[in-house]
């Protein structure tokens, strides 16, 4: 049977991998050392024209529906993955078949939850990935999207300026419909509950997180944490017409929750004493985009929310309230942002992303002014992170944390 490549953009080096060898057996000088998640499948990651893409091996109409689901989920702007193409018609030297492999590629700075919590983090991190997953599943129902196996293990995380972002990697049971009924979503809600709870016991079990966390008491938190954005972007208010101030505090709102309002449906009472207000059409990523029509910088959004305050804070500090933004902006990142990123030695660059490290130079900064009682200029700062911090940090674009293959893992009951 002759090889079938279905891919929205050609990348010829794909022909040159040992499609006839099942990924198991394929040998290690072409694979990419990064740390995988757990997964029924066999995922491999290669390195492909200068990029590094996960290979994961499934039967052949998964493979095609979950890239065509992936390539919908991106065409929405949803946080997942990249798919690149399915190979199928695969047959060993024997003539014997092969399942197919999907192909999507490797978001960088990401990692899967085990080698974020193999590291030394903070004691509430399994939190914050849980904030972070809980956000996630609220766009992806926003848009339509029924998930079918919420889990940590079918997720990536990106620093997010202390924070974390999360990334569907695994779309293979996901539906996508119109609009989500309360019960489809509260089914989601109830798979990730479970999973989470099985794969923070795991945890436990091979010493990743310490006896005081409550793998049950923790997965419930998904559910509060998810019902609060829920609520917060969906609900409807009524409210007197002399009240109108409150329009834009509910849109602050949302803006502080990292959702832009692109709708909203208003109405008022026959009387035209009372507005109801409920937002219409919602997407995550306000600072980001701010940002990104200001500088051109394309990170995350609570890394966008803190360089926006520091480009405010620059603009405060020279005087310039009343001068164009963009102009400002450009000076801001011209003279300050793009100076403190170069003064990483190259050696050290592919540790954390330039936003982080800018967030994190600015949290230095704040320490060491508090340290020494006065305030430090940001080019001392720099050069005291790169001397102490940095060089402690592992390499999240490269081999990060431990071999989590290596880790007791319970059995998987789906």
């Amino acid at each position: 049977m002759a090889l079938e490549l279905t891919a929205a953009r050609p990348y010829p080096a794909l022909l040159d991998l040992p499609w006839s060898t099942p990924l198991e057996e394929w040998p290690e000088e072409i694979l990419a050392a990064l740390p995988r998640g757990i997964s029924r499948h066999v995922v491999r990651f290669v390195r492909v024209e200068g990029r590094v893409m996960a290979v994961k091996e499934i039967k052949a109409d998964i493979a095609r529906r979950e890239y065509g689901m992936l390539r919908m989920l991106r065409r929405l702007g949803q946080p997942a993955v990249e798919p690149v193409g399915v190979v199928a018609g695969r047959t060993t030297m024997a003539g014997e078949p092969l399942d197919a492999c999907l192909l999507t590629r490797h978001l960088q700075f990401s990692l899967p939850y085990r080698a974020m919590l193999s590291q030394t983090l903070k004691p509430d991190t399994a939190q914050r990935l849980i904030d972070a997953l809980a956000v996630l599943l609220v766009r992806l129902h926003l848009s339509g999207f029924w998930w079918g196996d919420v889990s940590l293990s079918n997720t990536l995380f990106k620093r997010n300026a202390g924070e974390f972002a999360a990334y569907l990697v695994d779309a293979e049971t996901g539906e996508l419909h119109d609009r989500l009924s309360t019960g489809q979503r509260e089914h989601d809600l109830d798979i990730a509950r479970v999973n989470i709870a099985g794969e923070l016991m795991d945890l436990q079990a091979g010493g990743l997180i310490g006896e005081e966390v409550e793998p049950i008491e923790v997965s419930e938190q998904i559910m509060t944490r998810y019902r609060t954005l829920w609520e917060e972007l969906t609900k409807t208010e009524r409210f007197e017409t002399g009240d109108r101030w409150r329009v834009d505090e509910r849109i602050r709102r949302l803006n502080d929750l990292g959702f832009d309002v692109g709708e909203l449906d208003i109405t008022t009472d026959i009387g035209g004493t009372e507005i109801q207000i409920q937002p219409k059409v919602v997407d995550a990523g306000h600072h980001r985009r701010r940002l990104l029509r200001l500088t051109g910088l394309d990170v995350e959004d609570n890394q966008a929310r803190r360089l926006l305050n520091d480009l405010d804070a620059y603009r405060a500090a020279t005087d310039r309230q009343n001068d164009d933004e963009e102009l400002v902006a450009y000076d801001w990142l011209t003279k300050i942002y793009e100076p403190v990123t170069r003064t990483v030695p190259a050696s050290m660059r592919a540790k954390l992303e330039p936003a982080e490290i800018f967030h994190e130079v600015l949290e230095h900064r704040w320490y060491l002014s508090e340290k020494q009682g006065h305030d430090v200029a940001i080019e001392d700062a720099i050069v005291d992170y790169v001397d102490t911090v940095l060089p402690t940090k592992p390499d999240e674009k490269a081999v990060v944390g431990v071999d989590t293959e290596s880790i007791p893992v319970r059995a998987r009951t789906d």
